[in-house]
């Protein structure tokens, strides 16, 4: 492996930590904390919807935090709040103290996520994901099988890989040149369609994996299923970016958009139609061979259509973006879902990345800047240049 591509591996470990084990891991520990605790679907809902919030709130501060600290000790400092996150959701089972703590996640995830965004432009970046999914899912579902009240365990559990992940991944993340800090309104006016299908994205794929795990106990699925479930989704995240290079490098902006929210309305819908065991696991299969190519198709819109001395800044509007949309969706589903059936979970999924695969279709164009397509597709792909040291 060239050097780059393993620094950029442990770079990985931010989006395995920050968002596999900081955010989609507790729709793994939510039925067992909704037992414990008597949460209906919509107070669970809202733990996510902290978490959004706080990844809105450290999107806006992303951007200023990089220009202080810089890049490299803003993806750092991230990954310790992360860890001090997690740790802090298996000491207290007092309901606004676990609210403040998935904020809290959120906050240090978005940090994570953008300055590593920044630091690894490439698509092995968004893979570590499902590694931090695939470790949860085969950890947690056997810790709590039969036994609920292990729940705050499961999130030392958690904490501690984050800490591993944090140690392994600090020497990656090297200092870089200063961050500019250019307003990026031009570039978010120029890219609104991408923006308002970004929204869509972020407020359906969430609902998905937050409540996957509760709509499996709600059917009195096995742990084994629950676990391979899991486990088969995780692996899925991780050979994405294989997957779906090429695509996202050459075909025009709306065509890979369209594709991506279309299979991921698919897969959600697919449950709904015929909810078994084999059919579920394609589903997720599906789900999350399809899912974080989104935002790697959105930073690779971004990117082309930015000027560097933008970048980070018109990445964290692109977040904040998200966050909004992922902050309202999985307490809205889940308040959908205590009216109705769980499996308006998936309808909702199925709906608003179904009209976000419309809207990229037809009102997506690609957009790049001056410079020819092939140096700003390359851009996306080659190692870092000399302005990391």
């Amino acid at each position: 492996m060239t050097t780059w591509r393993w620094r950029s591996a442990r770079l990985a470990l931010g989006t395995a930590s920050a968002l596999g084990l900081g955010r989609f891991a507790y729709g793994l520990v939510l039925p067992a904390m909704a037992e414990q605790l008597r949460w209906d679907l919509a107070r669970a809902g809202a733990m996510t919807t902290a978490n959004g919030l706080g990844y809105l709130v450290g999107a806006t501060a992303t951007a200023a935090l990089a220009r202080r600290l810089g890049v490299a000790a803003t993806f750092r400092l991230g990954m310790v709040l992360c860890t001090v996150a997690l740790a802090a959701t298996a000491i207290s089972a007092h309901y606004p103290a676990l609210l403040a703590a998935r904020a809290v996640a959120g906050f240090a995830g978005a940090m994570v996520f953008i300055a590593g965004a920044v630091l690894a432009p490439t698509t092995v970046y968004f893979a570590g994901t499902g590694l931090g999914i695939v470790l949860s899912g085969a950890v947690i579902p056997p810790l709590l099988d039969q036994h609920p009240q292990r729940w705050p365990l499961a999130w030392a559990g958690l904490a501690v890989a984050a800490g591993v992940a944090a140690a392994v991944s600090w020497t990656a993340a090297r200092p870089t040149t200063a961050v500019s800090g250019g307003q990026p309104a031009s570039s978010v006016r120029r890219l609104w369609p991408v923006a308002v299908v970004y929204l869509l994205f972020a407020a359906g794929y969430i609902a998905y994996i937050t409540f996957l795990s509760a709509y499996l106990a709600d059917r009195h699925a096995s742990t084994t299923q629950t676990t391979l479930t899991w486990v088969l989704l995780g692996l899925a995240v991780m050979v994405a970016p294989g997957l779906w290079q090429r695509p996202i490098r050459y075909w025009p902006g709306g065509r890979i958009l369209a594709v991506l929210l279309g299979t991921i309305a698919g897969a959600a819908a697919l449950v709904l139609l015929q909810p078994v065991p084999a059919v579920v696991i394609v589903s997720a299969l599906t789900y999350g061979a399809t899912f974080m190519a989104v935002p790697a198709a959105v930073t690779a819109l971004v990117r082309a259509a930015t000027p560097p001395e933008k970048l980070t800044s018109t990445l964290s509007t692109f977040t904040v973006i998200f966050a909004v949309g992922q902050m309202a969706g999985p307490w809205l589903a889940g308040a959908l879902a205590d009216q109705t059936t769980a499996g308006a979970i998936l309808g909702w999924t199925a709906a608003l990345c179904g009209t976000g695969a419309v809207l990229a279709v037809t009102t997506v164009t690609p957009t790049h800047r001056s410079s020819p397509d092939r140096t700003a597709r390359s851009r996306l792909h080659r190692p870092p240049g000399p302005s990391v040291r």
